[in-house]
């Protein structure tokens, strides 16, 4: 039954042969526990928490239909029967819950990680050292089959239907675009051969699972390449599937190679609805519009403008498993809400590690890191209201345990309140959105612009310091200078920052101070507005360009200063950034204009600016101001008073060990500290 907050989200979808309880899509994520038959448990527990969580239904990980298409030897496939037993454990524990769940079916082609790649020519890609073999007819032939034996084990292993992936530039993807099929046979040479590949693994997996099977594909309505498809191209793909028994239509936003970001925080919330939109028209089929909603009422508005039948949402089920259940119950502002940080989903996955969740520690562990009630309430404290002191007060309480929570600050939030006002990272005023809840929710007993000392801290029965971090200072003579200003000076907003900046330290702080400073505030920020976003990034919001950008040039906003980052490594600036975001970052601010300069020996600041040498050549930057982005070391002046008044205190977060300002670590030690108590 929809909900009055959300009628339309909420409103069950009829497929004919069966009916959905919602029009709410767990997209495809890859978490690390597909790979393997011991994770298997753990992966139904993981799937099983969010079908209990009202999702109306689910999409694994993509399963490769044959070796060859491998994601990375030995990754997870469907390819032989004795797999089957394995996935029962996950559509069973689905099924138990009352949802329902379909196999992604994936063929890696260029983009596996294996010397036996295959793909529709030999054109290597750029995020493989593996150059594919081109298939010959009969290999072709060999490889639906093998999406439509992979299909049939899906059934028989009890998913309730499948998806054929056809996008972000996978096997079918390379057939289906000249980027890379430049062949001239039955495969190739034509729109119509091109697709051919697709229409017919569609057409023979719905003549084998029969007619009561949900046949989603993953339709690229957008590549994001030059030589990408152009619209009427698409239509004419989204009509055969249709036409071959494809049940619904996903949509598939840019290969993985187009140098836009599609999926990152500073892609506005719903920024490609408008492509599904677009397609609406022209199909029967129920559609499912994706990428960057992570809220329902952005989910609601799509639905609600007839832009889409359905919704999909990957991550924002990582973040909350009750995502739905909390949206039906008129509790959206409980959800934990994803912030598209891509840094314990996308990144782990590929460094080969389990998928998490930096807001959600527990996604992917469901088994392993468990909230339960405590038999033995104790007295807790938790000093400072930073990301590991909010994660851990909050799970002690949840736990049973009576929280007090000391923060000399006027609110809570610690690092995040700066990286909130960094443009891009908007997505920041959720998270403490929801810790507020969480606070209110569980009963912890909140002291704002308090400083915790021993005599406060003396009777509780456990002690807990999250006090952060504060700024490293390097010997550089001169930073007493007028014009030196720390990072916390800048992103708190009080200090005034001149028109010319050098800043010391190109690690995630100094990027973030580079975009902050870089922003014009009279502007839109491209990350809250899909027309400035389309410019910054050079997409034709009209879709008259091939590819969505044939032809288009990118007009990213200038620079407001005229900003120089430096580091002493010799390395790329920016190196130790986000896997899967870093190189949006490195790229979005050379297109800017900012001069980045590595192997930089610091030598002094006056009046004439900040003297540098590189090499053997000595130079000075004329700057109003040169930011210290130098590092952070642990505060830890607390602990050693407590130490020395013999009240035992935990250390954890920033406090535990300076980082980059990981709040992924923070929060997952903050939770796994408090469960432990």
């Amino acid at each position: 039954m929809s909900s009055p907050a959300y009628p339309h989200l909420l409103a069950p979808l009829d497929l004919g042969f069966t009916m959905l309880r919602n029009r709410v899509l767990m997209g495809s994520m890859h978490t690390g526990l597909e790979d393997r038959a011991r994770h298997y448990p753990r992966l139904a527990a993981y799937f099983r928490e969010r079908a209990e969580g009202g999702v109306g239904l689910m999409v694994t990980g993509g399963m490769a239909p044959t070796l060859r298409g491998w994601l990375a030897p030995l990754a997870s496939s469907m390819v032989c029967r004795h797999q089957v037993s394995r996935h029962r454990q996950v559509t069973s524990a689905v099924h138990d819950a009352g949802g329902k769940i379909c196999m992604q079916v994936l063929h890696a082609g260029r983009y596996g990680y294996h010397p036996f790649v295959v793909s529709a020519s030999r054109r290597q890609s750029p995020i493989s050292p593996f150059r594919p073999k081109a298939l010959s007819a009969r290999g072709v032939e060999r490889e639906i089959r093998g999406f439509v034996r992979a299909s049939v084990l899906a059934r028989d292993a009890g998913y309730d239907g499948v998806e054929i992936m056809g996008s972000e530039g996978y096997l079918i993807n390379q057939f289906t675009t000249g980027h890379v099929n430049d062949r001239t046979d039955a495969w190739g040479g034509t729109n119509e051969k091109r697709y051919r590949i697709a229409e017919e693994i569609v057409a023979r997996v719905r003549e084998a699972v029969g007619p009561d099977f949900i046949l989603i594909y993953r339709l690229s309505m957008l590549d994001l390449l030059p030589d990408g498809n152009a619209w009427d191209e698409i239509v004419a793909q989204a009509h055969a599937v249709e036409s071959a028994g494809a049940t619904l239509i996903n949509t598939g936003i840019g290969w993985h190679e187009a140098r836009i970001p599609t999926i990152a925080t500073m892609v506005p919330r719903g920024a490609f609805t408008f492509v599904t939109a677009r397609l609406k028209p022209e199909v029967s089929v129920p559609l499912v519009t994706t990428n960057r909603i992570n809220t329902p009422e952005v989910a609601e508005a799509a639905l609600a403008r007839g832009e889409a039948d359905m919704v999909s949402m990957a991550r924002p089920l990582l973040a909350d498993a009750a995502f739905v259940n909390k949206a039906a119950r008129g509790e959206a502002h409980r959800i934990n809400t994803c912030i598209a940080c891509n840094q314990a989903c996308l990144d782990h996955s590929f460094r080969n590690q389990t998928a998490s969740c930096l807001v959600n520690p527990r996604a992917c562990h469901e088994t392993e890191l468990q909230i339960l009630p405590t038999a033995h309430p104790r007295r807790v404290a938790v000093v400072g209201a930073g990301p590991a002191g909010l994660a851990c007060a909050t799970t002690a309480a949840e736990r049973g345990h009576a929280v007090s929570l000391f923060e000399q600050a006027g609110e809570i939030g610690g690092q995040f309140n700066m990286a909130k006002r960094v443009p891009g990272k908007e997505e920041f005023h959720e998270t403490l959105r929801y810790f507020r809840e969480r606070l209110a929710e569980t009963g912890v007993e909140l002291h704002l612009g308090t400083v915790a000392d021993e005599a406060i801290l003396a009777d509780f029965d456990e002690v807990i310091l999250a006090t952060g971090v504060h700024p490293r200072v390097p010997g550089i003579p001169g930073l007493d200078h007028a014009s030196v200003l720390s990072y916390l000076d800048v992103l708190r907003g009080d200090a005034h920052v001149g028109e010319h900046v050098a800043i010391i330290g190109a690690g995630g702080i100094g990027f973030d101070v580079a975009e902050f400073l870089a922003h014009d505030p009279e502007q839109p920020s491209p990350s809250l507005s899909r027309e400035a976003f389309a410019k910054d990034w050079g997409i034709d919001l009209g879709l008259h360009a091939r590819g969505g950008v044939a032809g288009v040039d990118a007009h990213p906003q200038p620079a407001f200063r005229r900003i120089t980052l430096l580091q002493r490594k010799d390395s790329k600036p920016g190196k130790g950034l986000g896997k899967t975001t870093g190189w949006i970052h490195r790229m979005n601010l050379k297109r800017r204009g900012i001069e980045a300069v590595s192997g930089v020996r610091y030598l002094k600041v006056d009046d004439d600016g900040l003297h540098i040498q590189l090499g053997e050549e000595r130079r000075v930057l004329k700057a109003d101001n040169v930011i210290v982005c130098a590092g952070q070391l642990p505060n830890r002046e607390l602990a050693e008073a407590l130490a020395e008044a013999g009240v035992k205190a935990r250390l954890i977060g920033g406090a535990y060990e300076a980082r980059e300002l990981d709040a992924k670590y923070a929060i997952r030690q903050g939770t796994e500290v408090a469960a432990g108590l």
